[in-house]
């Protein structure tokens, strides 16, 4: 906080910023509120053969949000891995990372960072069936690719060091960044994995799909089973809502220390503002007394005696205020007669 009252950069800085992230980490765990609490409530289907009866009956020959659990079968054709032999899938996908380490000029430290240097994802259709062979009926995913938890297992991945050489190394000192190698992985989803699919459940001439709901519900599918799915979520809000909480605190907090400078400030200029007038007005009684115009006695003159030249400085208040004689004459501790602040050392004035 400033001497005038205002609140200083840093302050200002502070609260916007916590302000800031308060507002974005509140509305994230509103939204996963809102996601944790549908998917509570989401309906728990059956791939047997009477779903597609049930679906029938059913208004609008739908359920808006549905979950439901099956193992994965291919429709026409499946993907098979690059790496690993006799691994068959309906999505692939293949990233490639770069990893290397930066020097951070704050910290002074070499921080491990990594960039997305190709990524490519490959989808065939495929369709979610019962895990009871005898039974036919399959309900057909569609548009995978836009599931908010499209959880995909790790077929192959591998790590191709970087070759360092001296003058590699000296370069890499003086730019800042040492490059640490690149990282390869592809992940897919496997013919015949367990996977829980949550979204619209819709019966559309006589074929079952499972596509993402339009009453902005979240898309899911994922290789975990529906508990897992919802015990996740619910740790996830959990922990939103801790961050919102905390830079909240830090919001409030740092709010209310400013108002508390303020009020500070405030009520330290009220109080100096009332002392001076007290001053002003025993000088007033003084000259009434001595039977002085007030005119007639020079600017210069001492605050207490009126007749003698000031010569002295009060530290830290810094008036001028006071003779020699008069600063002697004060009690113990001694205060400056103008603000009643402790005088820690006083330094003569010399007039020329």
């Amino acid at each position: 906080m400033e001497s005038s009252g205002k609140p200083s950069t840093a302050q200002i800085v502070v609260l916007a910023t916590s302000s800031a992230l308060t507002a974005v980490f509140y509305s994230i765990y509103r939204n996963r509120v809102k996601i944790a609490s549908c998917l509570k409530e989401a309906k728990k289907v059956s791939i047997d053969q009477d779903l597609k009866a049930i679906l029938s009956e059913t208004p609008g020959r739908c359920f808006p949000y549905a979950v439901i659990e099956g193992e994965v079968r291919s429709v026409k054709e499946t993907l098979s891995s690059q790496f690993v032999d006799n691994c068959k899938g309906v999505i692939e996908r293949l990233t490639v990372k770069e990893e290397k380490m930066v020097w951070n000029r704050t910290t002074h430290l070499w921080n491990s960072t990594e960039k997305v240097i190709h990524q490519r994802t490959n989808a065939v259709p495929f369709a979610l069936g019962s895990h009871d062979a005898d039974i036919t009926t399959t309900v057909r995913v569609v548009r995978p690719l836009d599931a908010a938890e499209l959880d995909l297992e790790t077929t192959y991945e591998n790590f191709h060091p970087t070759v360092q050489s001296l003058s590699n190394v000296i370069g890499h000192f003086i730019s800042g960044e040492r490059p640490k190698g690149i990282h390869e992985t592809e992940e897919m989803l496997r013919v015949g994995d367990s996977v829980t699919g949550v979204g619209e459940l819709v019966l559309d001439n006589n074929l079952i799909k499972l596509q993402p709901p339009k009453q902005g519900f979240c898309y899911f599918l994922t290789r975990q089973d529906y508990a897992s799915l919802l015990r996740k979520q619910v740790n996830g809000v959990r922990v939103w809502r801790i961050l919102a909480v905390v830079f909240g605190l830090a919001t409030c907090s740092t709010l209310l220390f400013m108002l508390w400078k303020w009020y500070v400030l405030r009520r330290e200029s009220r109080k100096k503002k009332s002392v001076l007038e007290e001053f002003k007005e025993q000088q007033r009684k003084r000259m009434r007394e001595l039977q002085m115009e007030e005119s007639s006695v020079p600017p210069t003159s001492c605050s207490v005696c009126l007749s003698r030249e000031r010569c002295c400085v009060f530290l830290e208040c810094g008036h001028v205020c006071s003779c020699g004689p008069c600063y002697e004459a004060l009690p113990e501790p001694k205060k400056c007669p103008i603000c009643r602040a402790t005088i820690d050392r006083v330094v003569p004035l010399y007039n020329s």
